[in-house]
């Protein structure tokens, strides 16, 4: 199943969902999938008018590819302009992925601040592609292209506090092209693997374990197959954890989402 038709599967049965095995990402299912699908659920409970502002996601167990997993959602507050909503994928009687997300509709303001400038990246045919490489790169990875423009890959001994470069949903696999939304966003950014790993000179694992997203709204107007930029960076990693800060803009530089990751590595 592809991204946009997982997207509609939740949407016509968040109860009962199989993420297949080829969206796995080590023992679990990529985590970005996961997010935009609970995501989607507790959308359906919102009123209209009132986009995603902010996702603040916890990674609280693996959520095992093949296996059914319920999207459950409480609204926790709607007040007259924000909506406060929780989300629970529950899998085997276990809390596997929790989101509280902060719904809101747009306010008279003013306040008005440009987003810094967009990373300057070299064009998408220059830069270094992540190949879906069965066994060895991430199974999620062949539904999704990253080209790399900053820092280093994975394991590639790259001291650089700064990972980044290009990501899009693969048009030879996703198909049908879709306009983008904040569920895409999720995909996309979550879709590179944490920065620290550049600094190994050795496969190691390492994950997500807190992840907080903020999207600038309203979305730009842009479609699945456009690239977008993205960057990372490094502020501070120890004792098996690190912290990542990272943005995602569109092709012209139009400041799309802020992301923020705590991650654990293994190694």
């Amino acid at each position: 199943m592809t991204f946009s038709e997982l997207l509609q599967a939740v949407r016509t049965d968040a109860t009962s969902l199989q993420i297949p095995a080829a969206w796995a990402q080590g023992r679990a299912s990529f985590g970005g999938l996961v997010a935009a699908l609970l995501y989607e659920a507790m959308g359906a409970r919102v009123p209209t008018g009132r986009p995603v502002r902010s996702l603040a996601v916890t990674f609280v167990g693996p959520v095992a590819p093949a296996l059914p997993v319920s999207f459950q959602v409480e609204v926790l507050r709607e007040g007259k302009a924000v909506s406060q909503v929780l989300g629970r994928a529950v899998q085997d009687g276990q809390v596997v992925t929790l989101v509280q997300g902060s719904f809101g509709a747009a306010r008279n303001s003013t306040i008005s601040v440009a987003a810094e400038a967009a990373p300057q990246l070299k064009p998408v045919e220059e830069c270094q592609e992540l190949p879906y490489i069965a066994n060895v790169t991430p199974s999620f990875t062949r539904f999704l292209a990253m080209r790399w423009g900053i820092g280093g890959m994975p394991f590639s001994n790259n001291p650089s506090r700064q990972m980044g470069g290009w990501v899009r949903l693969r048009p030879e696999v996703e198909g049908q092209v879709q306009p983008l939304s904040e569920a895409h966003l999720l995909a996309l950014v979550d879709a590179w693997p944490p920065a620290v790993l550049s600094h190994l000179r050795a496969p190691a694992p390492g994950s997500s374990l807190t992840w907080t997203i903020e999207f600038v709204q309203p979305v730009a107007a842009m479609d699945t197959l456009e690239w977008c930029r993205y960057l990372a960076h490094i502020e501070y990693a120890r004792d098996g954890y690190g912290h990542i800060a990272a943005a995602l803009w569109s092709p012209g530089g139009e400041l799309l989402a802020i992301s923020r990751q705590t991650v654990t590595v293994f190694a």
